[in-house]
């Protein structure tokens, strides 16, 4: 069976087609000649004795209304049944129907007749006479009735007339299954036809694009094929964007890097020639340091951009990280940025995250490293349990850079690098939480959550920080 189904794997859905056809024929000629044929034999025998009991009411009646007179048929009775009646007292068989019969047949009846069976009785014979069309014994059906009087009324029909009608019927039988098999190939050959067309239209797709050619996909199908239709040209639109956003992130980069190289690598040679390009030669040195630490935070945010790439999920089951001496971590070494922003807690004690602590550590900097630059006067962090905010009373977000802003090298008005809240993106992403931009009446506020956790929380009094 295994071997069966790999061969099939192997087949196009045409040869699959053809193969199912096959089966098919096969199992419905297997049908026709083990069980069919012989239920067509079993019922036209059995139709043909019911015929022969048919023929029988007729005369039993006249015989029960005309003692001692036997009916004349003549030629008026259908010819393919002999009407026969039998006196066991003269003994003498008289025909009704001015037919004749074989010796043979005229024995065998008198011996069943011997066995003085009451009521009907149905019999076979196979005559030694040889059919001369067929060149086959005959055979024959009969019917023996003891009537009240003694005397049998044998009704005989030659197994000609079954056979005839054997094959009639399995010729209409058969003819019924091949319009039904022949109809069922059609449309089935119908059917694998609206397959093949969008799956070759699926794979000369793919190849195109494998190709960076211009492709198109129009598969028109509410089925599964069409939904995979449908999952290609969108997976071929991400991948697009994708691309655009490596090359423009690849041209940012170079960009961003250049500027401080090219910044320090001036200042240097100015220095060894003995000028000082900043006033004084402290002063430029300044001007070199401060481009190199420019330069370092941009390289580590790289690394850490490419390091949460391939992040895993390596945490113990469960939200295991207490959050808040991780926040209170990156409190002591952010105040200080401006130290005129008042920082406002509402977190609850013992509040746990799913995850480790040097990427939540990361987050949390990138969140408030971010609502330092545009903060008028306050931050709020409201913790609870799978829910972090950070809020600032900065300006409102432009509401089409929304749904952008956690895209790779999407900076702000006086956004730095355009890494950190992508950063922040990912982390979230690999610890199953999310991360949105929402547009507060004053400020803006960055919010993570986890599905199904996502709960208005209670109102409390604000604390300091």
């Amino acid at each position: 069976m295994k071997r069966l189904r790999m061969w099939l794997r192997e087949l196009s859905l045409s040869q699959q087609l053809l193969t199912i056809i096959f089966l098919i024929v096969a199992v419905f000629a297997g049908f026709i000649f083990i069980f069919l044929a012989p239920a067509v034999e079993k019922f036209s025998e059995t139709e043909m004795y019911s015929l022969l009991h048919n023929s029988q009411e007729n005369i039993i009646s006249y015989l029960q209304n005309n003692t001692g007179e036997l009916p004349d048929l003549g030629s008026s009775e259908d010819e393919k049944i002999i009407q026969i009646i039998y006196d066991p007292k003269t003994p003498a068989l008289s025909v009704l129907n001015h037919s004749s019969i074989s010796k043979d047949l005229s024995q065998e009846i008198v011996q069943n007749s011997d066995e003085k069976i009451p009521g009907t009785q149905d019999y076979s014979f196979v005559s030694q006479e040889v059919d001369s069309t067929t060149g086959e014994s005959t055979k024959y059906l009969y019917s023996m009735t003891e009537l009240d009087d003694g005397r049998y009324l044998i009704s005989v029909m030659g197994d000609a007339y079954r056979q005839q009608f054997s094959k009639s019927l399995m010729n209409g039988v058969v003819l019924i299954n091949v319009l039904f098999v022949s109809a069922l190939f059609v449309l089935l050959m119908i059917w694998v036809g609206t397959l093949i067309i969008p799956l070759n239209q699926i794979k000369t797709y793919i190849k195109k694009i494998r190709n960076d050619e211009p492709a198109t996909l129009k598969v028109r199908r509410n089925d599964e094929i069409g939904e995979v239709a449908d999952a290609l040209v969108d997976m071929e639109a991400e991948l697009s964007q994708e691309q655009r956003e490596k090359q423009e992130m690849i041209q940012n980069i170079s960009h961003d890097l250049k500027t401080p190289i090219a910044t320090i690598k001036s200042y240097s040679e100015a220095i060894k020639d003995g000028v000082y390009p900043y006033e004084t030669l402290e002063k430029s040195v300044d001007v070199i340091i401060e481009h190199a630490d420019r330069l370092e935070k941009k390289v580590k945010s790289l690394i850490m951009l490419n390091k949460m790439d391939y992040l895993e999920d390596q945490a113990p089951s469960g939200e295991n990280l207490e959050m808040n001496p991780v926040i209170d971590k990156v409190l002591l070494s952010l105040k200080v940025i401006r130290p005129e922003i008042e920082f406002v807690r509402d977190t609850d004690e013992g509040v746990c995250f799913h995850g480790e602590e040097d990427p939540w550590r990361i987050t949390i900097e990138n969140l408030i490293d971010n609502a330092l630059r545009y903060a008028k006067s306050k931050i709020t962090i409201v913790l609870r349990q799978d829910d972090l905010k950070v809020i600032n009373d900065g300006k409102l977000i432009e509401e089409d850079r929304l749904g952008t802003l956690f895209h790779p090298y999407e900076k702000g008005t006086d956004g730095q690098f355009g890494l950190g809240l992508s950063i922040v993106y990912k982390v979230c992403q690999v610890y199953g939480y999310r991360v949105q931009a929402e547009n507060l009446t004053e400020g803006v506020c960055f919010h993570i959550w986890k599905d199904g956790k996502r709960k208005r929380p209670k109102r409390r009094p604000h604390k300091e920080a």
